[in-house]
């Protein structure tokens, strides 16, 4: 991992954070929904459905950005996780995909800070150990490979998954807040 960058879990409201960009853990036509999807819509205002409207939806794993209007966030980007199910329909690379792809949106927009929802574990019911393992993994896979952020926050809003995310980002470089 590079010097600089450093990961962080926080449990609290994604849209409260004042990140350069923050991830939206959106379904595939990127227009609002329930969970988060719905919360950052609501806050970011009316704006944020008009572009996104214009974007003509998005693919499971892939990802794309707008500006974050009403949002603390600079930017939002969106991806769509997958569905869980069983574990047989390549979930695993689908949802390693969704931070690959975020992150390098990141990179080439000069993105220091970012914060990310636990992608796909709400209603797609992807099994939140698994995801930790995999969106953890991948943003140390990323920084490995000498791409820059600075911060990568994992935002929890469910104690449950909190606890989740700070045993699986281990207790040596374990830091944690509370927002």
């Amino acid at each position: 991992m590079e010097a600089n960058s450093k990961i962080i879990v926080v449990e609290g409201d994604i849209t409260k954070l004042k990140f350069d960009a923050i991830v939206n853990a959106a379904n595939r036509s990127l227009l609002g929904g329930g969970g988060v999807d719905g919360a950052i819509h609501r806050a970011a205002g009316p704006q944020l459905l008009a572009e996104c409207k214009k974007l003509n939806g998005c693919s499971t794993g892939q990802a794309k950005i707008t500006a974050g209007y009403n949002l603390p966030a600079k930017y939002v980007i969106h991806t769509v996780g997958p569905i869980w199910r069983g574990g047989y329909e390549n979930e695993d690379e689908l949802l390693a995909a969704c931070y690959k792809n975020s992150m390098a949106l990141a990179i080439n927009y000069g993105i220091k800070s970012i914060a990310f929802p636990s992608i796909s574990t709400g209603a797609y019911r992807f099994p939140i150990k698994r995801a930790a393992a995999i969106a953890i993994k991948t943003v140390r896979n990323f920084f490995e490979s000498g791409n820059i952020v600075d911060i990568v926050c994992f935002v929890c809003f469910e104690k449950e998954t909190y606890y989740v995310y700070t045993e699986t980002l281990g207790a040596s470089e374990k830091q944690i807040e509370k927002i």
